[in-house]
Formats: C-alpha cells, structure tokens, sequence
C-alpha cells in the first residue's frame, strides 16, 4: 500500500481501439490496488474507467487511427485520479439521455457516463483547448474503507 506522503503518476497514450480500453483498465486497477483499494471500489473503477475509455475510443475519437486517448493516474494518500483524454468533437454529459427513464431503459447504449457519476466520488468532464474531452473520475479511499457494503445498498 502506498504511504500518506507517497504519490504515484503515471502518463501513457494509447491508440484508439477497443483492446486499448482494456491496458487502460489493467493499468488502472493496478495502480488502484497499490494505493490500497479493495473490494467493491476496484469492481467501481474498474466499471468507470472502461466506460470512459470505450467513450474515448468510440465516440470521441470514432476509432480513428491518427487520434490518441492520453491516459494520466495518480494516487496520492487517500485519493485515486484518472483523467482520460481524446481528440473527438466533445460532448456535453447534461446533455446525454437519462437511461432511467422508461423510453430509455431498452436502448443498447447511453449508461457508461451514468454509472461513471453513480460509483465515483468524483466525475467531471472538460473540453480541451485544442479540441477533444477529459474526463476525470475520483475515488477516495477513505470513502472506500469506511463503505463496505454493496452499491445497491447504500444509494
């Protein structure tokens, strides 16, 4: 586990395909585990950050050859951050369906950016200067070890 003091960043790029979403993944839960989350909050960020980056590969950067998704981690303390970047056109996450909604409930996509909000302590989204989208997604240990039971139970 790491130390209080300790921080740990990690920055890579990777191409815009779907088997890259999975070393995204793979590289954030490795991290995660280091910095001393167990259990359900590894089942969260494992969750969130696929879904962020099959967002950055498919509709950011539509599987675009020439576009990269720039993946940066750190852990510091008691704090998990990941911000996952594309070169798409951008997005507007108020402006996404409600996948709650009843009209919604059968559609075959439109809930990564929901969940990414419901099992994150943190989820925000910004354009970039020049062009594309980071999302970044917080995790708190604290919040992790204090909160053992399942997502269903407690929200």
């Amino acid at each position: 586990m790491l130390g209080s003091m300790t921080m740990v960043t990690v920055r890579q790029t990777f191409d815009s395909t779907l088997v890259s979403t999975y070393s995204i993944e793979d590289l954030a839960l490795e991290i995660a585990r280091r910095a001393g989350f167990r259990g359900p909050s590894l089942d969260h960020i494992s969750l969130a950050v696929h879904e962020t980056a099959v967002n950055a590969v498919v509709h950011g950067n539509q599987y675009s050859q020439e576009k990269k998704v720039r993946v940066e981690i750190s852990a510091t303390g008691n704090q998990f951050r990941i911000r996952i970047a594309d070169q798409g056109p951008g997005f507007d996450p108020d402006a996404l369906l409600d996948p709650s909604q009843p009209e919604d409930l059968f559609r075959s996509s439109g809930r990564g950016v929901s969940l990414s909000r419901q099992v994150m302590d943190e989820y925000h989204v910004r354009p970039l200067c020049k062009g594309g989208t980071e999302v970044t997604l917080v995790k708190y240990l604290a919040a992790a070890m204090s909160n053992s039971l399942p997502l269903a139970l407690t929200k």
